[in-house]
């Protein structure tokens, strides 16, 4: 049985793919919008923004990958620089990182921004190229008054040649600017990246799986899950880390596929929802209709019919000597359990029967947690 993980690091945040999935369309937009300026020598200053796991960092890096190749600024090649500014949030730092990227090194300490600068100025003219300087996490640096972004939208007033800046935020960092410099970026030289929804969260877990993991080692059933599980938050961070845990889950369950059982246990771990002190929140009926889920959705099963669930509720009535309720009641208790978060109902069409999910622990784990609360003497009566 070979390993599910064969290329882990195209799961980690920092990986660039090769397609950016979900993304096409933005950045055949960007870059367009380069290509028209660079080869007249023209700098291009851009905003992009967008939440956390939107894809901006892997957009912005992409971009500069495809200008670096193909532009050219006036017969000079195009040079990109990332500099994430969450680790460089001040003029000084930014600047040291810029340094270093055309070759010079200067001390942490003993130079002042202006001396800096002239440094800067002095290594760009032994490596001529048009500069696109990509300023991640920028709110970090915009909201310490900076004039670093002033000096460097004026380029070409201040000899620093030809240099683009590509500022990338979750949120519009524009108005924290001066004047001069947030009208460097105009009306349309900005990009709102929308959050992913589940169907775009799908097809970047696929391509991701294909090329992270075996073939064969997981299912469609099992992406749609962890793309349902990541879609309230749009965030494609979380959904490859959901993806990438239940892997390690499923390995070293000595499993050769990842299955519903291991998505849901590297939910629980990573953000738990269903936590001891909510189940002693539950009402007695509540814990009997998630016992008859769980027990549901053993096995192979993301989502589970709510009929099968109805009848595994019963069955779990008698068992423990309790009265079922009538299946108006048993559907408002779904609901209930639903709005707590707990369980996800899915509607699969007119006249067929919705479906349940459970994706907060494992359901073997939780079955066997109730079943331990039910033998006890303890436990609670309607």
């Amino acid at each position: 049985m070979g390993s599910i993980l064969t290329a882990e690091e195209t799961l980690d945040p920092s990986f660039v793919p090769p397609r950016l999935v979900q993304r096409d369309r933005e950045l055949e937009l960007l870059g367009k919008r380069f290509r028209t300026s660079l080869p007249k020598g023209i700098p291009y200053h851009h905003l992009l923004t967008g939440g956390v796991g939107s894809g901006k960092t892997a957009l912005a890096k992409r971009l500069a990958q495809d200008l670096s190749k193909s532009a050219r600024a006036g017969g000079k090649p195009v040079v990109a620089h990332y500099v994430n500014c969450w680790r460089r949030s001040s003029d000084r730092t930014v600047l040291l990182e810029l340094l270093r990227s055309v070759g010079v090194s200067l001390p942490d300490r003993g130079y002042g921004v202006p001396e800096m600068m002239d440094v800067f100025e002095q290594g760009l003219r032994r490596n001529p190229a048009h500069r696109l300087l990509i300023l991640d996490e920028a709110g970090a640096l915009v909201r310490q008054e900076t004039k670093l972004v002033y000096l460097l939208t004026r380029s070409g007033e201040v000899g620093l040649g030809s240099i683009s800046l590509f500022l990338v935020a979750p949120d519009d960092i524009l108005p924290y600017l001066d004047a001069a410099s947030r009208s460097s970026f105009g009306v349309t030289h900005r990009l709102q990246l929308s959050a992913y929804n589940a169907e775009d969260l799908r097809a970047i877990l696929s391509f991701r799986a294909g090329l992270a993991l075996r073939k064969g080692s997981y299912s469609a059933d099992v992406l749609a899950q962890i793309a349902a599980l990541a879609a309230p938050t749009g965030d494609a961070r979380f959904a490859l880390e959901l993806l990438g845990g239940s892997a390690h889950l499923a390995e070293e369950a000595g499993a050769n596929e990842i299955r519903p059982e291991e998505v849901r246990a590297a939910k629980g771990s990573i953000y738990p929802t269903l936590t001891e002190s909510k189940l002693e929140d539950l009402g007695e009926n509540e814990l009997l209709a998630l016992l008859a889920i769980s027990r549901t959705l053993r096995g192979p099963r993301a989502r589970t019919p709510t009929d099968r669930v109805r009848e595994a509720y019963k069955a779990a009535a008698e068992e423990y000597g309790r009265v079922p309720v009538s299946r108006v009641t048993f559907w408002r208790t779904l609901r209930s359990l639903e709005r707590e978060g707990i369980v996800q109902l899915e509607s699969t069409g007119v006249g067929e029967a919705a479906r349940v999910g459970m994706d907060e622990v494992p359901a073997s784990y939780l079955t066997t947690v109730l079943e331990t609360k039910f033998r006890r003497p303890s436990a609670r009566k309607p």
